[in-house]
Parts: C-alpha cells; structure tokens; sequence
C-alpha cells in the first residue's frame, strides 16, 4: 500500500506494552496506547517486543542455572532498560497525539 510518496499507509494500532501485544481491534484485549504505524513501523515494533520477551526468558535461563553468572544484574537491566527505551520512543514516534502525551508524562524520554 503505497499513497505515492514512497511511504506505505498508517494504519491504526492498539498497543500493551506490558502484553507485548499490537491490536488491529481495540476490543480485542486491554490496551494503553494508540499508534498509527505503517508496515516497517509496525514491522520493527513487533521485533522489539519479541526481543524483550526473548531477554526475559534468557535472563530467567542465566539466573536460574547460574546464579553467580558473568553477567551482572547491573548488564542485564542496561540491557532491559535500552529494549524499553526502544519501544517507547517508536511508540512516541508513531503515537497519537494523546499517547505521545500519556508518554511524557511517564517521562521515559
């Protein structure tokens, strides 16, 4: 779907940030925010959740099975706070203009 500016078509999305999940219908499930987001937006949003949910498994993992690991608690959650960070600025970046708000007001960024 492109509008002929080499840019595809922003569609609405319902976002969960604490679900990972991106919602096409907002009574599909609980939401907080509202974006509007083409394909590689989207697209990049839904890598960034994935990976977080990746390093929560993989932080389990570590702690679980080596409790005196290499990784420092302190390296792991530099790690969690950059992949938070991600998402909350593409979700600012993407958001409407209440969830851009509702975003400064956490002042994540």
């Amino acid at each position: 779907m492109d509008n002929g500016g080499g840019e595809t078509a922003r569609k609405r999305y319902y976002v969960s940030v604490g679900a990972g999940q991106i919602l096409e219908d907002p009574t599909a499930a609980p939401y907080e925010l509202v974006i509007m987001a083409n394909e590689e937006e989207l697209n990049r949003l839904q890598e960034l959740f994935e990976e977080i949910s990746s390093f929560d498994e993989a932080q389990a993992f570590h702690f679980g099975s080596h409790p005196f690991g290499k990784a420092t608690r302190q390296e792991i959650d530099g790690g969690y706070s950059y992949l938070i960070d991600s998402i909350y600025r593409l979700l600012y970046e993407c958001g409407t203009d209440e969830t851009k708000r509702h975003i400064e007001s956490m002042q994540l960024l």
